[in-house]
């Protein structure tokens, strides 16, 4: 469906040099959403978005079965408290996961439900964290898609608010003292007291007491570090050991401290200046240590708090990534990956000697396991898969069987689909795994319609989840491809570091390859082939279009970084020049130039149909890039194929209401039915 005319947007003659490198940005005026000239061009775009997916063939009846499929819910593993289980369920229609307690008799409440704060359903959970004895829950509630998240305790046996207001608090870790009285909290610096610019950076450790000023609590931690730093806290069930991790930005590289607060307050390093990633979990009086240093795919160690630069391997590195643990009565239970498919392990708490595996529903994904911080007989597993809404199974120790303790409302006949895990070669031979899901009755001849997509950054693992209202696709006879490219997590750190920095375009070419393939082994027809990816998977669709445009019919990118000249200017995108490199280095800019998508738009290029999905309060990932790279491929001009921009206002990077989640599936599948010749029937 031919767009014309775009609306006009004028390339303005920028240019700058950098390291030596002339680079052109003849849309550098969409940086600045808030000009007369922006405003006026985006609210263009939105009406020319509106008139174009609003006429899209189907929308009535993708409409109605999407509605059907989001009464499929979802139930997320438990914190689980002296016998209390705090958890996350959606059911049937629920605009949002709803916070419920389950008492030790098995009654439940609901603590938080975000749809009944406000009518505008734009008020998101961030986080929770219930006290050591369950009797007090801290949580963290932000508005509009902001993620800027205010922090709240309520009384759990009550549900009554106790009147704690600490704003400031994104990504807080929260670490509450044994009495429940006082807690450990980030906060960021108030904006008056940190440089322009720098406002989303500068936090604190802090520890408040209940009922106190917030503005006068005692900073714990943090001055003098770097202002990109982010940190984390646990602390012992008697309250002796508190431990603070610190990571700069997305880096690897984590810093680890230890105070015992029965003596002496002081916060000393455990690990400090090496380049792994560690987490310390407290049991009783050891220390579990989850960790890469010298072992890429993790291990776990132990150590005495009193001796803390003393550690034992309990768990050894092995084939697969241990992910995540949890420890219960005599046993730790890691949460294992390999081949990108979940296993989970039990080995002995004292000697690490591996026991048994535990036999999990099907092919799948871990998303959590937990047990009680007291003493427990009970470990809760989070799991899912493509056909598997998010449920949650209970291993009980003594007798070493797994049982259903939570399923949501609604289920899937897993029977009507197909699921393959097949591997591409890309460009260097490195084998790539990906996964191809289909229904039964979908011919695999070489004329389906296909969705490719991935992730590949940030050691972010694409295991398989629940594909939700992506069913709709795979019903009308799409393909469904889940990539696991380099830059993830899903082999270890050495898979990461193959993906980041310098070696970035590892990532397109892993991509590249998996479309090749999906198309060579004929899942996919050669001309109805999309791409699809979100943030940095925004990013490799972008760079994908660009570096190969006649490989793809259609690409949907969403809240996408595009400018990688300009990206650590905008958002939170000082946080991620570890994994990308800084345009300050020479070198580094040269990596990011090379493959940047806005810079490597051609005007003599047929490209694909392009859906940018872009949301307002979005502040992670500005609209900046989705803005400045419509105007780029509109001004291209060789394409009949739409470039549309699709702009969502009071909605940010993640935490949408269900709502709003249709209505965004809804735009995306009908512009794939179109472009890719799908019949909605």
């Amino acid at each position: 469906m031919r767009v014309r005319p775009y609306p006009h947007a004028p390339a303005d003659d920028v240019v700058e040099t950098l390291h030596g490198i002339e680079i052109r940005d003849p849309y550098r005026w969409l940086e600045d959403a808030e000009s007369d000239t922006t405003r006026e061009w985006t609210r263009a775009q939105d009406a020319l978005a509106r008139a174009h997916l609003d006429r899209l063939p189907g929308r009535g009846r993708i409409t109605e079965r999407l509605r059907e499929l989001a009464l499929i819910g979802a139930v997320y593993a438990p914190d689980v408290r002296k016998g209390r289980k705090f958890f996350l369920r959606r059911e049937g229609d629920q605009e949002h996961a709803v916070l419920v307690v389950s008492e030790p008799d098995g009654s439940e409440r609901t603590l938080i439900d975000p749809a009944a704060l406000d009518p505008d359903m734009t008020t998101t959970l961030d986080y929770y964290v219930p006290s050591l004895d369950g009797r007090r829950l801290a949580y963290g509630l932000s508005r509009g898609g902001s993620e800027e998240a205010t922090l709240y305790v309520m009384d759990v046996a009550s549900g009554q608010d106790l009147g704690e207001r600490i704003d400031r608090t994104r990504y807080s870790s929260i670490a509450w003292l044994p009495d429940a009285e006082s807690f450990y909290y980030v906060r960021r610096l108030p904006p008056e007291r940190v440089p322009k610019g720098e406002e989303q950076f500068h936090r604190r450790v802090h520890l408040h007491g209940m009922g106190s000023d917030p503005d006068q609590d005692e900073e714990i931690f943090g001055a003098g570090r770097d202002l990109r730093d982010f940190y984390f806290m646990t602390i012992s069930l008697d309250g002796r050991w508190l431990i603070v991790h610190s990571r700069t930005g997305t880096d690897e590289a984590t810093d680890v401290y230890l105070a015992d607060l029965h003596g002496d307050r002081v916060l000393r390093p455990v690990i400090e200046d090496v380049d792994a990633r560690t987490f310390i979990r407290m049991h009783h009086d050891r220390m579990y240590i989850l960790t890469n240093l010298n072992a890429p795919r993790f291990k776990i160690a132990v150590a005495n708090p009193a001796a803390p630069a003393v550690w034992r391997d309990l768990i050894p590195e092995g084939e697969g990534v241990i992910e995540d643990f949890a420890i219960a009565t005599g046993v730790v239970a890691a949460s294992v990956s390999e081949h990108v498919v979940s296993r989970l392990r039990i080995y002995d708490e004292v000697s690490g000697a591996f026991r048994h595996e535990v036999p999990l529903p099907q092919l799948g994904a871990i998303v959590g396991v937990s047990a009680d911080n007291h003493d427990t007989d009970e470990i809760y597993v989070g799991f899912t898969s493509f056909t598997v809404p998010p449920e949650v199974l209970d291993y009980h120790v003594p007798s070493a069987r797994m049982k259903t303790w939570a399923q949501p409302s609604g289920a899937v006949d897993a029977e009507r689909f197909e699921v393959h895990q097949v591997f591409a070669n890309s460009k260097d031979g490195t084998a790539i795994p990906m996964f191809v899901i289909y229904a039964r009755n979908t011919p695999v001849d070489g004329t389906a319609p296909g969705v490719l997509t991935g992730y590949g950054g940030f050691n972010i693992s694409r295991p398989p989840g629940f594909l939700g209202l992506w069913l709709d696709w795979l019903e009308r006879g799409g393909v469904f491809v889940l990539t696991n490219l380099r830059g993830g997590g899903e082999y270890g750190e050495e898979w990461h570091r193959a993906g980041m920095r310098g070696h970035k375009q590892n990532v397109f070419d892993d991509f590249i390859a998996a479309a090749e393939h999906v198309v060579a082994e004929r899942f996919v027809a050669p001309d109805r082939l999309a791409i699809y990816g979100r943030s940095n998977g925004g990013l490799l669709v972008g760079a994908a279009m660009t570096q190969r445009p006649e490989l793809f019919r259609a690409v949907i990118c969403g809240a996408p970084l595009l400018d990688m000249v300009r990206y650590e200017y905008f958002g939170l995108g000082r946080l991620w020049s570890g994994e990308f490199g800084s345009v300050e280095d020479a070198q580094a800019l040269r990596w990011l130039y090379e493959y940047s998508p806005y810079h490597h738009v051609r005007e003599d290029v047929a490209y694909p149909a392009v859906l940018f999905v872009t949301y307002e309060s979005d502040t992670r990932v500005d609209p900046m890039h989705a803005r400045k790279m419509a105007a780029r491929l509109q001004a291209a001009g060789r394409s009949a194929r739409p470039i549309i921009l699709r702009r969502e206002t009071q909605a940010g990077h993640a935490g949408k209401a269900l709502s709003k989640i249709i209505d965004d599936t809804l735009d995306t599948l009908a512009f794939l039915y179109e472009e890719l010749r799908v019949e909605v029937v």
